[in-house]
């Protein structure tokens, strides 16, 4: 009952659709009960009692009973002077009604529609806005196909369920009312005899929609683990092609398909049981009304041959509702076990957050330090940062350097406040990052990633994710400084060439150069770059290389990478081991103490003579 008042206050800032579909449902059923009506009408006139045709108006008796006073209005409504006349009349009377109805149907499917549409707008809107506030811890431990299953399979699934489950349980329970309300006008002594019925619909729904909420749980998490294999093999694709593992890779995604397949046939087993058991149940008190009001016109007792003849186009009716309405408790309970993964993501926490009363960082004029700072990965028993000590002055340029493992993207996650410190703190210009709010410290580092992360989109727009505001001049200035713009006028449409998923019409040190055009662009005080050549052939780490060195003029730049050639004219190396930092100074510095770091340059400069 939780997540169904979760989704209801989505549903209720569209109030005035929910009351605009329900008017518009209820004239339909009004519309739709008159249209049978008339059909028992024609039926009873034409074929039942054809001499009882009216061709004059007849008179309302006093007293009469409301069956009665109805079937004098329909009378008067039909009446012509002639048979025919009357015929013509009610056929086109038909007419008019099916035709209003139909109208009305078309009315509130599009109520109902535009109502799920903003459901499901609103919901995708929250979930991304949400996952945008997430930590990268988070991200680290779930599946993208998790997440990107949650905000498409399952926000559908929803819409699914409360758009067209809500029309339905507007229109069916009101269609039941009237049908009811009429068999009971009709022969409430019949009536009766179908009451039993209800409960023991009621509780055979009930059952199988629990059983068909677990199933559909299963089934939603299993279609997640089928869009991880295609998003992995598809991003892998040239290893897999490398390794001839394309029939590796068929095997696993079929047998992932498979259990998908398996748990959804269950689903489908108990979705499409429902319905004929409810309508089996609704045949069966059918039939024994049948039987009885049956032997009453037939011994002369009871309801009339005209009365039975509405009778039975009622009853008969009545089984339409009750199969939607088995139909959508089914829906409803798909879609309340989409409903509890949507706001499963919704309420996990983000672990990195701005404190109340947190201050703006207004730039950047003196320092970043890291003060005993110990950092633990969640889940990790071992800290990946142990008692760091370091002090990067402003306009200097500082290398880290060090084994895999040893620490050195943690340490520059811990400044942009990608992570919190497990124990001391990093503080810029004397301010905690705990303390400043998130967008103005953000505002002042640009970060050139390991993994060149670019958008399916033009060139230039890649570009302006630094500075969105940025004009033509500066765009062409972040390129030619990132020496990007000697392969940016050779391509198709230049600045407005699309370079493809992940920007792969372009080359890795394309993609490279792309990547630290738009950090350049940004401008930011602060510049990380994180094994930022370690992608580039020799010619474009050269290139690269001569564009760090014009941007250490007033700007802080801390470069990891594990090319030492790449780093030897920093003001300052910083060698991590094992999360530890061992040794600081200049690379001649360095070498000279013949320690950690003479290792590694030894081990590098041996090979390079080598090869």
């Amino acid at each position: 009952m939780a997540v169904l008042g979760r989704l209801l206050k989505y549903l209720r800032r569209y109030w005035y659709l929910i009351v605009l579909t329900t008017i518009l449902s209820v004239v339909f059923v009004i519309l739709n009960s008159f249209s049978l009506w008339m059909i028992a009408s024609l039926i009873n006139t034409i074929l039942v009692s054809p001499e009882n045709i009216p061709t004059e108006p007849v008179d309302l008796v006093a007293g009469a009973s409301f069956l009665d006073s109805l079937k004098t209005w329909t009378a008067n409504l039909i009446q012509q002077s002639t048979p025919l006349r009357t015929l013509a009349r009610l056929c086109w009377l038909l007419l008019g009604v099916f035709l209003a109805k139909n109208v009305f149907f078309y009315l509130k499917n599009m109520s109902a529609g535009v109502m799920g549409s903003r459901l499901i707008r609103d919901l995708r809107n929250n979930l991304f806005g949400h996952i945008q506030t997430l930590s990268l811890s988070y991200f680290e431990r779930q599946k993208t196909a998790e997440i990107s299953s949650i905000v498409l399979n399952d926000v559908a699934a929803v819409r699914r369920a409360f758009t067209v489950g809500l029309q339905k349980l507007v229109v069916e329970p009101v269609n039941l009312a009237v049908f009811a309300t009429m068999l009971f006008i009709i022969s409430w002594e019949l009536s009766l005899l179908a009451i039993p019925m209800i409960p023991l619909a009621g509780f055979i729904t009930t059952r199988l929609g629990r059983s068909l909420r677990r199933r559909s749980r299963r089934s939603t998490r299993q279609i997640a683990g089928v869009m991880n294999v295609l998003q992995e093999s598809l991003r892998g694709m040239r290893i897999v092609k490398a390794f001839v593992m394309e029939q590796s890779e068929i095997r696993r995604f079929k047998s992932e398909n498979r259990r998908y397949y398996q748990l959804v046939f269950r689903r489908l087993r108990l979705r499409n049981l429902s319905t004929p058991v409810n309508e089996t149940i609704g045949v069966f008190f059918g039939i024994v009304l049948l039987w009885v009001g049956g032997q009453q016109v037939l011994l002369g007792r009871g309801v009339g041959p005209e009365e039975f003849m509405s009778y039975i186009i009622f009853l008969f009716a009545m089984l339409q509702p009750l199969r939607n309405l088995s139909n959508v408790h089914a829906d409803i309970q798909i879609g309340l076990a989409s409903a509890e993964r949507i706001f499963g993501l919704l309420d996990v926490p983000p672990l990195i957050t701005e404190k109340s009363g947190a201050v703006e960082l207004p730039g950047f004029s003196d320092a970043i330090r890291l003060e005993d700072v110990t950092f633990t990965y969640e889940g990790s028993g071992k800290p990946a940062l142990y008692d760091i000590n370091s002090e990067i002055r402003k306009g200097e340029v500082v290398a880290l350097v060090g084994m895999s493992g040893a620490g050195k993207s943690t340490f520059v996650d811990l400044i942009p406040r990608f992570y919190d410190t497990t124990q001391g703190r990093v503080t810029i210009d004397g301010h905690d990052v705990r303390d400043v709010t998130l967008s103005s410290l953000r505002s002042l580092i640009g970060i050139v990633t390991q993994e060149t992360l670019l958008f399916n989109t033009t060139v230039r727009d890649n570009i302006l994710y630094g500075n969105p505001l940025a004009s033509e001049d500066q765009i062409v200035a972040a390129a030619e400084a990132a020496h990007a713009l000697d392969f940016i006028v050779e391509l198709p449409q230049g600045l407005d060439t699309i370079i493809g998923e992940q920007g792969g019409q372009l080359s890795g040190g394309q993609r490279q150069r792309l990547a630290i055009a738009r950090a350049l662009l940004k401008n930011p005080p602060i510049l990380i770059l994180d094994e930022a050549t370690s992608a580039l052939d020799s010619e474009s780490e050269q290139q690269v290389q001569r564009a760090i060195e014009e941007l250490v003029h007033d700007r802080t730049v801390i470069v990891i990478a594990h090319r030492l050639s790449t780093i030897q004219n920093a003001d300052r190396i910083l060698v991590l081991d094992g999360g530890r930092l061992i040794e600081s100074g200049s690379h001649v510095e360095l070498l000279v103490k013949n320690g950690q770091y003479r290792r590694l340059h030894d081990m590098q400069f041996v090979k390079t003579t080598t090869i």
